[in-house]
């Protein structure tokens, strides 16, 4: 298995130049009014829904480094979205001119619902309003599912709690509980070999919780959320080699996510 990802990591090496060539994701400290949203640079709008799976990056309002919201875009998704398609039988959007990877979008845009899968980078400056809060809250209840990744580094104790405390508004009798590596959603396609899944900035091993339906973890996932783990980090720089043999684990959770919240 480790040999296909390589080999479809290679057919998304050229997208990946391209990227390199008109800016790439493009982020830093942004100054500007913390009430509207940071853009990356490579960010060319949003495909139109046609009924294709299409990976959903939500945004989120602030300044600072990014914003974090925006870590690893657009290259992580379509690294990632080109692996779903050679592997399973789900036929991604993956690119349309410079549109690359999959859409951006607020919690509390309508257009929310029409993406099963949502994902949620570095959440440690997550601070949603009410009408995001709202959203959120009708996406999960009504069946949606949430990624929530990239808590590493020394902060990530403070942004678990900063995340935990948000989510108590969003859904107020829920808990996040430890999501044990026995659980369905970590067995969905692919067997994860959790041992090579190693924070690699820390070399910590990682740790998984998530939100479940009436607080039972034998029912549906709500929410799964990557402690101490970045894995959009690794579908980044997959296709140059760094950090090859958690590159592939990352990949295999990631489909493992996908395949568990598209049955589920």
């Amino acid at each position: 298995m480790r040999a296909v990802l390589l080999m479809v990591l290679a057919t998304a090496l050229p997208s990946t130049v391209s990227f390199a060539q008109r800016g790439g994701g493009g982020y830093g400290r942004y100054f500007g009014d913390p009430n509207e949203f940071y853009m990356p640079r490579a960010y060319a709008g949003n495909v139109k829904y046609d009924g294709r799976f299409t990976f959903a990056r939500i945004k989120y309002r602030g300044t600072g480094m990014g914003v974090g919201w925006s870590h690893d875009y657009p290259r992580a998704e379509s690294h990632f979205m080109r692996i779903m398609r050679q592997i399973t039988t789900v036929r991604p959007f993956v690119e349309a001119g410079p549109i690359v990877g999959g859409n951006i979008i607020a919690l509390d845009d309508p257009e929310l619902f029409r993406y099963p899968v949502a994902y949620l980078s570095e959440p440690g400056g997550w601070l949603p309003n009410v009408k995001e809060v709202e959203g959120l809250r009708n996406y999960l209840l009504k069946g949606g599912f949430l990624i929530v990744d990239d808590f590493d580094g020394p902060s990530m104790s403070r942004d678990m709690v900063q995340f935990v405390e948000q989510m108590r508004k969003v859904l107020p009798a829920a808990r996040v509980l430890p999501a044990p590596q026995a659980h369905p959603i970590f067995d969905a396609f692919f067997k994860i070999e959790f041992q090579k899944l190693v924070a690699y900035r820390t070399g910590d091993v990682p740790e998984y919780f998530g939100v479940f339906q009436d607080n039972d973890p034998r029912k549906r996932v709500m929410v799964i959320i990557n402690f101490n783990q970045d894995i959009g980090d690794y579908w980044e720089w997959s296709d140059r080699g760094f950090n090859v043999v958690p590159s592939n684990e990352a990949y295999k959770l990631g489909v493992n996510y996908l395949v568990y919240a598209l049955t589920h």
